[in-house]
């Protein structure tokens, strides 16, 4: 027996050379085996491999899992790649979708106001918004087309739903339209169905009120209101909107009109009854006087026939007869 230095016997070294050693005998045996070249010994393999093969299988089952995990890894990493190719996708057909919902939206107010049934009479000029001033005090927008397209100032102008506004100002190439939400808005409008006439006053606010109705106990929420064209500056049976109650208790009117998306206006070609000569004639100012004005000094002398007045002689510069 082999002792170390201590003197106590050891008894694993002995162990390990003569398990080393079966292990070199038993595989050179089987390397001489499987390189015999002879029948018995062919025989005698097959018959080792029915005998040993099936019952590895035990052995065989972690080379198995793990070559399944490894697939699975690989079928995980291209469901990931194919899962972004198909995220940045979506994101491009988001991009198309609103794209299309845009031009959709567009398209569907030009053909609205190409179908907006209006009188034969009136003749139409169509413009694009160029910019709106919208706040919380004034609301208008500016339009491409002025004097040069024959736009005149007080003209009415609708989208493809219902009325919008009037032109207050125009340039060469551009227009103002004041909308009727705005507080300097006064337009006269029809109820129907119960023909009661009423004051549309804007006053900032999306639903403007209902002044100076007739008879308010014969409207009712969800009445039509259109333009009465009184007093000749607006076109008359134009679609304002439908009346509905304020929160204040107060008629007012849900406007037709898509203010939200205002792309394109149309502006009617009316012939009013007075011609506006200076921009904005049709906003009130509160400081002015209601009535005509005084005539001028020149025409009182004019109706009184043109004489002066005769003046009144001394007595002393009488003579007789």
């Amino acid at each position: 027996m082999a002792r170390d230095r201590n003197g106590h016997v050891e008894y694993m070294r002995p162990i390990r050379r003569l398990l080393i050693g079966t292990a070199f005998v038993l595989l050179m045996g089987l390397f001489m085996v499987w390189r015999i070249d002879s029948p018995r010994v062919e025989s005698f393999r097959a018959a080792l491999i029915d005998r040993v093969v099936p019952s590895l299988d035990w052995a065989l089952v972690p080379v198995t899992k793990t070559a399944n995990m490894i697939d699975d890894f690989r079928s995980y990493a291209r469901i990931y790649e194919q899962n972004q190719e198909l995220r940045r996708e979506l994101q491009q057909m988001k991009a198309w979708k609103e794209a299309a919902l845009q031009l959709e939206q567009k398209n569907a107010k030009l053909l609205g106001l190409n179908q907006v049934r209006l009188d034969p009479k009136l003749t139409h000029v169509t413009g694009v918004v160029l910019a709106d001033s919208g706040s919380p005090f004034r609301q208008s927008v500016l339009l491409n087309v002025g004097a040069r397209d024959g736009i005149m100032d007080g003209w009415a102008t609708m989208d493809g739903l219902g009325l919008v506004g009037r032109i207050s100002g125009v340039g060469q190439t551009t227009s103002r339209v004041i909308l009727l939400t705005d507080s300097n808005s006064r337009i006269p409008v029809t109820i129907q169905p119960s023909g009661q006439r009423a004051i549309l006053s804007g006053d900032n606010t999306a639903s403007p009120p209902l002044d100076f109705i007739e008879a308010p106990d014969l409207v009712r929420p969800g009445d039509r209101v259109v333009s009465s064209g009184d007093g000749g500056v607006f076109p008359s049976d134009l679609l304002v909107g439908q009346v509905a109650q304020g929160p204040d208790r107060r008629l007012r009117v849900r406007l037709s009109a898509d203010y939200e998306r205002l792309d394109f206006l149309r502006v009617l070609r009316s012939h009013l009854a007075e011609q506006l000569s200076d921009p904005g004639g049709l906003i009130i100012v509160p400081d002015q006087p209601f009535g005509p004005p005084p005539p001028p000094p020149d025409a009182q002398g004019a109706r009184s026939g043109g004489t002066q007045p005769p003046e009144t002689q001394p007595q002393g510069a009488r003579t007789d007869g």
